[in-house]
């Protein structure tokens, strides 16, 4: 909005083109998202408490874990409402990548406050049906697939892997599936390393980092150009959204830190996983977003190995997945696991983004 109504104004207030620059809308996209978490963070906490809605906890999980029952889950929702805020004030409205991240992450969003209400009703921390809960996150996924597919956007269906200046295949009409899998997959990802105080949020402030540098490097032809990226008209907006998306995290974190006043609940994590591969799928970072996010690669790894195991081999290959509940059923203290996954995940993210000029 602030590009759309003040910007014109340049001149006759010279200081209104400072709008025009990615940098300074990200830092404020950023500060907004941060300031509205901090500064209403509280009452919506209070309005989650006065609805009932408190998380219900896993008794087969950490018996460390039944003290935090009943706090308010749906903590995703100041997250959501502050990025679109954010949005509407300092992107480009006009652009169509700026859209899309933000039908997807009020796609994604609305199926984990269905999740998240679900589970609250009911008392139990099912929520909606596996069939269900998947088949609507597909149909989301496919949504964004087919939008990105027939955008126009060339090189879309392009297939970049680390080290390659050069694209490796173009999967054609084979992207869409790849893109739909590579969503929902991430999605869940992020959604399953919400088991800590802190721990997703932290891991998301890392990933979301790295995606808004490679965002603003896709989007520049000279940077991409030098470090032999592929440029993607437009690109760089989405670092503006990514930032936001990085203060809306870092404000959540204030309440969410242990012990935790709020959780994020599916609502944010479902949103926010679906948002990173979004993202990653525009700027043609798919396969380095699995290395960016390599924590949330592990937390999903272990849930699938250990399913397997079991059902092949009857016997469980970790104590507990996903894997926090292993290190946590180790002996390890739950703020341990949380920093020590959030170091891990600021490693992966500075290997990735090591890569960009190895090649």
């Amino acid at each position: 909005m602030f590009l759309e109504f003040l910007y014109p104004l340049v001149k006759y207030f010279t200081p209104f083109n400072v709008f025009q620059y990615l940098t300074f809308r990200g830092a404020y996209a950023a500060l907004t998202t941060l300031l509205l978490c901090y500064l209403f963070g509280p009452r919506i906490i209070e309005a989650l408490r006065g609805l009932k809605v408190g998380q219900a906890i896993r008794n087969d999980g950490p018996q460390t874990h039944l003290a935090k029952g009943g706090t308010p889950t749906m903590g995703g929702v100041m997250i959501l409402l502050s990025i679109v805020i954010s949005v509407i004030l300092w992107q480009d409205l006009s652009s169509f990548k700026v859209w899309l991240c933000t039908g997807s992450l009020l796609a994604f969003g609305c199926i984990g406050y269905i999740d998240d209400y679900l589970k609250v009703a009911k008392k139990n921390s099912d929520g909606l049906s596996v069939r269900v809960k998947l088949g609507a996150q597909i149909a989301a996924a496919l949504t964004v697939a087919l939008l990105l597919y027939f955008s126009g956007d060339e090189g879309i269906t392009n297939l970049y892997v680390p080290f390659y200046k050069n694209p490796v295949v173009d999967m054609g009409i084979f992207w869409i599936p790849f893109a739909v899998i590579f969503i929902v997959g991430f999605s869940n990802a992020a959604n399953l390393a919400d088991g800590l105080d802190g721990l997703a949020a932290g891991l998301l402030i890392w990933v979301l980092i790295a995606l808004g540098l490679l965002s603003y490097l896709t989007g520049r032809a000279d940077f991409s150009a030098y470090l032999g990226l592929p440029y993607i008209e437009d690109a760089g907006e989405l670092m503006v959204f990514c930032l936001a998306a990085v203060g809306a995290c870092v404000g959540f974190l204030w309440y969410n830190c242990t012990p935790a006043q709020v959780f994020m609940g599916d609502t944010g994590s479902l949103s926010l996983g679906g948002i990173i591969a979004v993202v990653s799928l525009i700027i043609k970072k798919e396969i380095l977003c699995l290395i960016i996010g390599g924590v949330f690669v592990l937390e999903a790894a272990s849930v699938i190995l250990q399913v397997l195991s079991f059902k092949l081999c009857g016997r469980r290959i970790f104590r507990m997945s996903p894997l926090h509940h292993h290190f946590e059923l180790s002996g390890w203290a739950e703020s341990k696991v949380v920093v020590r996954f959030w170091i891990l995940g600021g490693l992966f993210a500075v290997i990735a983004l090591s890569t960009i000029k190895i090649q």
